[in-house]
């Protein structure tokens, strides 16, 4: 929500109100205090180290003055702001239920209530008509602390004890708890820095990931048994690529230890009903070799990329899972990524992007038979939703448009029935065939065909005469791919004659594995260009103009923003760059910050000339 009411106030602020330009006050000018690195024969001048000392009085005083400036800077729209916030708080239920899941005999699901900020999570027992009990009320928690998270949420099998993690300060640093659903007491368990979390079958015995305390990576896998004085180490990631976690197959048959770094991965499995058996490995890591398990009926299901980037699908006997033992179901495919697989005991559904799109592909398991689900938009999210349950006629899926509020369906396979059990509530008489959704692609200068979809009011002007304000993003790295989804916020743009468009540029998985590596590493410069070619294709086809065009990014998406700043600042109006990844150089240099040896794989190592002189190249 804030991101977009930041965006939206730095059009105001640029588009409606331009007389006052002369008038603002003027930022606050950082002192500088140079310290200088040798590096490849190159020196590099850091005029800003100092204000890595957080905490410092100097250090805060600058923060406040930025703040300040920024307050005065945007004073000129404090009308518009309040507006703003009341549209979009107004479209919001506050009190409200998502849709109950069953697992194990119960109903789970969170609710909210008006003027309260967390969820509350509850169960009901065998009946949605059954009494309520609430497992974990977040306000509770949150109460007299400055801010509260939680994360791990994991019921043991026998439904007697809730097993989560909190963070109480921002650091994404979580505390593991356990909480007896019976009479509502807490054991003595209070452990620090932990990640994933699972049960093992017995309902006694919690194994958990442990991050290292300065850089934040998951580095070790520990066992702990209910009353047990101490927890016994499983494993430890030496590999300062590799990140460490655990999980539980669907079938509840296998505990999974997975490590894996951004390019390579490697799984361990044991019976989940023998929680003290020594888990054995499926594949050694290979360089550029990843892959994932399930499981089902005494066999194991391995998404692999070793015959090709966008994965294929194997099987293997769970009693030798070795890779002579992998028979191919699902081969690879140029053109279609294979980015997920969640077995029932009847039929498996495979998640997959094509063209830029999700789509979601089920196999009867009897039969053989496969067809994909269909949607009925232009540009849409579509993804499986909660489905603890193995034994089951239907899969749950979730549905979503920029102007379909998000959806939950529950569908047959057999049938192809698809039955809505709730769509979101968006209040103040919102209207959903007054928007339209456009996509539409930019030629970049290799002839690489960049996505671009857009959602606008249909009443909007003409394209020509400069074309209408729009809001351009993109975020393209880490192979991660973006989604053509709901913001209710977005409609407060949108009812002011504002196009919003998402650009999907390389560097982030929409069209599959190898759109990802032609925005990483030494081709990286594709991710700035490719939203380069995005915004002139929206410019040239009359969407908008240069002087009406705002472009927005955050953390690896902020990188992209510098760059674009650089590279073309003809080309924009404004620019909202938040929580930036700027300082590349400085950044990947310093190997005791939080993720940067894991990223080496994604950006380079400045360490190695080659690779320095390309990431000095575009470094903001």
């Amino acid at each position: 929500m804030i991101l977009r009411f930041i965006a939206l106030n730095a059009l105001a602020s640029s588009l409606v109100l331009p007389a006052l330009a002369e008038e603002r006050p003027r930022p606050p000018v950082a002192r500088t205090e140079p310290k200088t690195v040798q590096i490849h024969g190159d020196t590099l001048a850091d005029e800003y180290a100092w204000m890595r000392r957080k905490g410092t009085p100097e250090v805060e005083a600058h923060l406040h003055a930025e703040r300040a400036w920024a307050l005065a800077f945007m004073r000129p729209t404090e009308a518009l702001q309040e507006k703003l916030y009341d549209e979009m708080l107004g479209r919001i239920q506050q009190t409200d239920t998502n849709v109950p899941y069953l697992s194990r005999g119960y109903f789970y699901y969170s609710r909210t209530e008006e003027g309260k900020q967390y969820p509350i999570y509850a169960r009901r027992k065998g009946a949605l008509e059954a009494p309520e009990q609430v497992i974990l009320d977040v306000n509770l928690l949150a109460a007299g602390k400055p801010f509260m998270s939680v994360r791990a949420l994991k019921v043991s099998p026998d439904g007697n004890l809730l097993a989560y993690s909190t963070d109480e300060t921002g650091f994404r640093q979580y505390t593991l708890r356990v909480k007896d659903l019976r009479d509502g007491t807490h054991g003595e368990e209070a452990i620090p820095r932990v990640t994933a979390v699972e049960w093992a079958e017995d309902g006694r015995t919690l194994f958990y990931g442990v991050e290292h305390p300065q850089t934040k990576r998951s580095h070790q896998v520990f066992r702990h048994t209910l009353g047990a004085t101490r927890d016994d180490l499983v494993y430890d990631e030496k590999d300062e690529r590799f990140s460490v976690w655990v999980s539980k197959s669907r079938d509840r048959k296998y505990l999974f230890l997975e490590a894996g770094s951004l390019t390579s991965s490697e799984v361990r499995y044991w019976p989940a009903d023998s929680p003290g058996a020594t888990p054995r490995l499926i594949a050694a890591r290979e360089p550029e070799h990843e892959y994932d398990v399930e499981h089902r009926d005494g066999t194991f299901w391995i998404r692999t990329n070793d015959q090709g980037r966008n994965f294929r699908l194997v099987t293997a006997p769970a009693a030798d899972p070795s890779r002579a033992n992998w028979k191919e179901v699902l081969p690879h495919r140029d053109a279609v990524m294979l980015a997920g697989v969640l077995l029932f005991q009847d039929f498996s559904v495979i998640f997959e992007r094509e063209g830029g799109l999700p789509h979601l592909g089920v196999t009867d398991l009897r039969s053989g038979a496969w067809h994909r689900v269909e949607f009925p938009e232009a540009a849409y999210q579509a993804a499986p939703a909660e489905n603890p349950e193995f034994e089951t006629k239907r899969f749950r899926l979730a549905y979503q448009s920029p102007i379909t509020p998000y959806s939950v369906y529950d569908y047959d396979p057999v049938t192809r029935e698809r039955m809505l059990l709730k769509e979101k509530a968006v209040l103040g008489g919102y209207d959903r065939s007054r928007y339209a959704v456009e996509l539409t692609r930019a030629t970049a200068a290799d002839g690489a065909q960049v996505p671009i979809w857009m959602v606008y009011r249909k009443d909007l002007r003409k394209r020509g005469a400069g074309g209408n304000p729009a809001l351009l993003y993109a975020y393209g790295s880490y192979g991660s791919s973006g989604a053509a989804s709901f913001d209710s916020d977005v409609l407060s743009l949108l009812d002011r004659g504002v196009i919003y468009a998402e650009a999907y540029v390389r560097g982030g998985g929409e069209l599959g594995k190898t759109w990802h590596d032609d925005g990483r590493m030494m081709k990286k410069r594709n991710t700035f260009t490719d939203f380069i070619a995005a915004a002139e294709h929206l410019v040239a086809a009359g969407y908008t103009g240069r002087d009406r065009l705002a472009a927005m990014g955050g953390s690896a998406g902020g990188l992209l923003m510098g760059a674009v700043a650089n590279m073309r600042p003809d080309l924009f109006k404004v620019i909202v760059s938040y929580v930036p990844f700027v300082d590349v150089i400085n950044t990947m240099l310093d190997e005791t910050l939080p993720l940067t040896v894991g990223e080496f794989e994604e950006w380079g190592n400045p360490k190695i000339a080659e690779q320095f002189r390309y990431m000095r190249s575009y470094s903001p």
